[in-house]
Order: structure tokens, then C-alpha cells, then sequence
């Protein structure tokens, strides 16, 4: 996409959004420009000798897993990550996910291009974090995650951001095969398919990137990993189910209010603990905010369904052109009946 191409694109989201009175859209609009506006050719960056050494070498191995989820895992091939964007901050945008005090469920808004999403994001964390103060007056549970990076749905050439070069070389991989798999399939309003497809197209070709590099010990540390936050996401949407349980009898508010606390109390115990066995410091993760149905929600989202989407990828004898046809397939089908077959898949059907 030219650079005029993408600022004509800009200049109606920010007119629609002015025509439509959306602050939040003219935020959206502006924190994107940002963005792109700061974007620099990566082989530029790797042509210029000032370029520092260790950019140059991560974005080296930016190029080369581009090419690789091009060649091997059959995502798509044009300008996104091609560029490199330097922002002075730690995350792109904060998601502000919310969830009713006594409901798992999470609230949804619904925008022109992604549909009706289990989030809201911004690109300040004090507009996030003001937004989610709003949202509590009004009696919801929330949580405020920082986002290294988003997917603009092929709209725009979405460049390599600094904010992704704070994870090590293998999640930073992982993370560029998770985005542009959101280019691969999207279904609007459905966030826990978007977001779980991606996740196992990110699992699943991490896997296959560390074979073919002919690592073995940085594929038993991912496994590792993977393994515990499978544990985790376990815990978690096993209080989840327990808690729509709870919130759905005939108990009182007030006895609903204290089954939760012990419910969040006892998962809060269980997951220390398993982080203790893995050697990590449960503070420095899900502890910086309470756990609570938002944060449940959030959790869902992202990892709930990946265990349908890697049984729907073994149902494909490992080809990925087959698995992203029979996800697309199910993508297609109305509401229900999608949360039918990836419970079939799943083996809850």
C-alpha cells in the first residue's frame, strides 16, 4: 500500500468519525497514524551502518520468519512487516475488557470493520485506564491488558513495532505468525474464533519453525511454556464454568457475591502454586491486576478454543492450506452451530 493509499484510508476513518461525533474513533484513527507515519523500510534500516547492531539482528530474523510463514505455513504475502515503526512506549494500545460483577460473559462493542469485539483499545493507557474506571462505576469487573501488537485485517501494511521486540526471538516469532493469521481468517463479532485460530496458527508454526531451525532446546523451553499456560488456561476456564454456575442459581446477590470471592481466592492459590513448580514469579504476570471475570473473559478469548483448532489441524494430517479451508468453513456457519463443532472438536460436543 503507497503511503498515499494509507492516508486517504486514515482520513475517512478520522471523517466518519467526526461525522459520527466518536472521540473514540478519532483517537483510534489518530494512534494509527502515529504508527504508520513512523514506519521505515526494514532493508533500509539493515542497508544503513548506524542501524544498532542488535536491531539489525532481530530484524533479520523478523525477515526470515516472514519468509518462512510465507513459504511453510502459507500466510499471507505482502507489505505487512516489511517496515519497522519505533514508538516510545511499552505496549501499542491497552484493551480494556469488562465482564458483568455477577456474569462471565464479557460486554462487546461493535465497530464498522472488526464487528462487535469482547474489547475496547486505546493508544494511551490513561485513557484505558479512565475508560475502565468509568465502566466499574457502572458495576462491571474490568481488566487492562498492554498489547505488544494488533492486526489491521490487511487494511493497512502493518509494520514490525518496537513494542514487539521486547519478547525473546521465539515469541517474537511466534507473535508475527499469530498477527498475520488474523489476515488468513477473521469472523466478525465472534472474538474467542478470531483470537483462539490465531493462537494455534502461532503454537503450531512456532513448532514447525524450531524443527526446521534444528532447535531442540529452544523447542523443549517453548513446549515448557506452552505446557504451563496450558495448565493455567485450564485452572482458569474451569472457574469460569464453575462461576456461571454460580451466577446462574437461584442464590441470593449477596451469597453469589461471596461463592465468587472464594472461587477467584482458590484459583488465585492454584495457579501460585503451579507457577512455583515452573519457577516463576506469579506478581510479575496475572497478579499486577486482581483476578476477576474480566480477566477470565480475556483469557477465554484467547487460548478457549485452540485446543478444537489443533485437533481440526491433526483432522488435516498437518497441512496447513487444508486447516485454514476447514476453519474457514466453520467460520461460515451461523453462531450456534460454529460453537457446536469446535465442541465436537474439542471432544465437549
Amino acid at each position: 500500500m503507497t503511503p498515499f493509499s494509507a492516508c486517504l484510508r486514515i482520513v475517512v476513518l478520522v471523517a466518519a468519525a467526526a461525522a459520527n461525533g466518536g472521540c473514540y474513533y478519532l483517537q483510534a484513527a489518530g494512534g494509527q497514524l502515529e504508527v504508520l507515519s513512523k514506519r521505515t523500510s526494514i532493508d533500509r534500516l539493515l542497508d544503513d551502518p548506524d542501524t544498532p547492531d542488535e536491531l539489525a539482528r532481530r530484524l533479520e530474523l523478523v525477515k526470515a520468519a516472514r519468509a518462512f510463514s510465507i513459504e511453510e505455513l502459507g500466510l499471507p504475502d505482502n507489505d505487512s512487516y516489511t517496515s519497522f515503526s519505533d514508538l516510545d512506549r511499552d505496549y501499542v494500545v491497552w484493551n480494556v475488557v469488562a465482564a458483568g460483577e455477577l456474569s462471565v460473559n464479557p460486554k462487546t462493542w461493535c465497530f464498522p470493520v472488526a464487528g462487535c469485539v469482547a474489547y475496547r483499545g486505546y493508544f494511551s493507557e490513561q485513557r484505558a485506564r479512565r475508560k475502565a474506571g468509568q465502566l466499574e462505576k457502572q458495576g462491571y469487573d474490568t481488566f487492562v491488558g498492554g498489547a505488544t501488537a494488533y492486526s489491521t485485517l490487511g487494511m493497512f501494511s502493518d509494520p514490525v513495532l518496537s513494542t514487539m521486540l521486547k519478547r525473546d526471538d521465539t515469541r517474537l516469532v511466534a507473535l508475527l505468525f499469530h498477527e498475520l493469521a488474523h489476515q488468513v481468517l477473521y469472523v466478525k463479532g465472534d472474538t474467542s474464533f478470531n483470537e483462539s485460530f490465531a493462537t494455534a496458527v502461532e503454537e503450531l508454526g512456532i513448532e514447525r519453525w524450531l524443527a526446521r531451525q534444528g532447535r531442540p532446546d529452544d523447542f523443549r523451553r517453548w513446549r515448557d511454556y506452552r505446557d504451563w499456560a496450558d495448565d493455567l488456561t485450564g485452572l482458569a476456564l474451569a472457574a469460569r464454568e464453575d462461576l456461571a454456575v454460580l451466577y446462574a442459581s437461584e442464590l441470593t446477590a449477596e451469597e453469589k457475591r461471596v461463592g465468587k470471592a472464594e472461587r477467584f481466592e482458590s484459583l488465585t492459590e492454584a495457579m501460585d502454586a503451579r507457577a512455583r513448580e515452573a519457577g516463576i514469579d506469579p506478581t510479575a504476570w496475572w497478579q499486577e491486576q486482581p483476578l476477576n471475570n474480566a480477566r477470565l473473559a480475556s483469557w477465554s478469548a484467547y487460548d478457549g478454543r485452540v485446543p478444537a483448532f489443533r485437533r481440526l489441524f491433526r483432522n488435516c494430517r498437518e497441512d496447513f492450506e487444508c486447516f485454514y479451508a476447514a476453519a474457514a468453513a466453520i467460520g461460515e456457519l451461523p453462531a450456534a452451530e460454529r460453537e457446536a463443532r469446535l465442541d465436537e472438536l474439542t471432544g465437549t460436543g
